[in-house]
């Protein structure tokens, strides 16, 4: 019985070979793998006592020889390959162990291109594929964890096909990632395509969540490969969810829009019920609370700025499943872990990721976009009316159509002093997130100022001067723009377009 072990991790590798040597394999070794094994004192073999070949190329030229490969694929129950390997006095090799060269680790911390060029492996994948593609005789080892399972069951002589089957899929699995990353690498040069022709599975598992939208739902949290990871820390609480994951996000996105003013946005079933800006972090938080003091009840509060007393105080007083943050003050974070089904994360680059697509799934297909990351272009800022927004109505309205930005088409913002005061969203009828805003903003709304993400008609100026709303932002762009504009000028009212959409669905 014959063993090939050829590892850049070297970790561990001495304590196995030895317990293979005494099960009874002879242990083939390359490179630097057999110099540590020979130094511990094992019998090893090197590759070209076997190959009759030196390695060559300063070791990019190893293993590629049909002495290795023939004695890895032969299937040992067909005659003709029995036949073939004894005519070529060919021994066989039963186990392959292997791990290979660090690209991933090279990409991570930025290597020069020769260094990520010279990391690329070759015979390691194509050693670890041809016991893979073998193993039903072959046991193919890729990872140091598999080790004491593995040498547990050669003791008992428990390598049955089950298991093989399972190492191969894994080796499979590792092989597949690493060529991944090396296109992956490739495809980062040259003249881009707007869309790639074919998207590569670039997704490993994180974390697997509690539950799904619902309890029989099962689910995980899969991370994009080979990108800027956005690492968060659950400081307090229970295991996170699906909804608790699809919620925060919805949260952070529209956390995101505000940029670098003291910010709270207040999430229910990923749709915002109330967004703050102040002064300070509080104050922004109070706003928030303010716009749905009902529907915050078990929600998500995403927050840009440590989390201070003053703001824990407020928090404290109401049921929330999770508040993130960047990071949280001692005396707040010793507060609100009193309360036990609260989960407390800690988000430290919250402000400063970047998201560059959307993704849906259709039809059991994508679809993609690029992400919706346009702000308001003072340029294109056009009023239309007579009555020009005083400097006070163009900060609110500022404000109003950021917020709307974060909303579920077709939706509107009725927004005061940094704050909304009525959010009507996810509506087939526009006039009728209107009515909902209008009616949540209540006695609050003298003052305020309205935005739409959508172009509107006559119907939602006439309810807009109902309630005294004077100032007004929408993107424009409709056939009745002039009826808009007409009606708005004789209720002395200004309407300013942006001249860009901001539907989300």
């Amino acid at each position: 019985m014959r063993a090939l072990i050829s590892v850049y991790d070297k970790e561990g590798i001495v304590e196995f070979a030895t317990e293979l040597e005494k099960l009874g394999y002879e242990i083939v070794s390359t490179g630097g793998t057999y110099k540590k094994l020979k130094d511990s004192g094992l019998k090893v073999i090197e590759i070209d006592e076997v190959t009759k070949f030196p390695e060559i190329l300063n070791g990019r030229v190893k293993t590629l020889n049909p002495l290795i490969h023939g004695a890895i694929l032969y299937k040992r129950d067909n005659e003709e390959h029995v036949k073939t390997v004894n005519e070529h006095n060919i021994t066989s090799i039963d186990i392959v162990v292997n791990s290979l060269y660090p690209f991933e680790e090279c990409l991570k911390r930025g290597a020069s291109h020769d260094e990520m060029i010279e990391n690329i492996d070759i015979g390691g994948p194509s050693m670890i594929r041809s016991a893979a593609k073998n193993y039903k005789d072959v046991l193919i080892v890729t990872n140091r964890n598999q080790y004491d399972e593995v040498l547990k069951r050669l003791k008992e002589n428990n390598c049955d096909e089950e298991f093989r089957f399972s190492l191969a899929k894994e080796a499979f699995n590792l092989t597949a990632r690493y060529d991944s990353l090396i296109a992956g690498y490739f495809n980062s040069f040259g003249e881009k395509e707007e869309f790639e022709k074919i998207l590569e599975p670039k997704y490993v598992l994180k974390e697997v969540l509690r539950y799904g939208e619902n309890p029989h739902q099962k689910a995980a949290f899969y991370e994009e490969e080979n990108i800027d990871k956005v690492e968060y820390k659950v400081l307090h609480g229970k295991q996170i969810s699906y909804n608790n994951l699809n919620d925060m996000y919805g949260a952070i996105k529209a956390l995101k829009n505000f940029g670098d003013i003291p910010t709270a946005i207040a999430v229910k079933h990923t749709n915002p019920c109330g967004m703050g800006t102040g002064d300070t972090l509080a104050e922004a938080f109070r706003k928030a609370y303010d716009c749905d003091d009902e529907s915050i009840f078990g929600g998500i509060i995403a927050l840009n700025r440590e989390v201070d007393l003053e703001t824990a105080e407020m928090l404290s007083k109401i049921f929330l499943e999770i508040v993130v943050a960047p990071s949280f003050a001692k005396d707040a974070y010793e507060l609100l872990a009193k309360k036990k089904n609260i989960r407390l994360i800690e988000m430290p680059r919250i402000n400063d990721f970047e998201i560059k697509m959307s993704v849906k799934e259709v039809l059991n297909g994508l679809i993609v976009q690029e992400y919706d990351n346009v702000d308001l272009d003072e340029d294109k800022l056009e009023v239309v009316t007579k009555r020009k927004p005083t400097e006070e109505e163009m900060k609110e309205l500022r404000f109003a159509w950021t917020a709307v930005k974060a909303s579920a088409s077709n939706s509107v913002v009725v927004a005061k002093n940094g704050g909304t005061l009525g959010i009507g969203q996810g509506q087939t009828k526009r006039s009728w997130a209107v009515e909902e805003a209008l009616e949540r903003a209540g006695d609050k709304i003298e003052g305020a100022v309205f935005a739409s993400d959508g172009f509107f008609f006559r119907d939602t100026m006439e309810l807009l001067n109902k309630y005294g709303i004077k100032a007004i932002i929408e993107p424009g762009g409709s056939v009745k723009d002039p009826e808009v504009i007409e009606f708005a000028d004789a209720h002395d009212m200004s309407v300013v377009f942006t001249h860009i959409r901001h539907f989300r669905h």
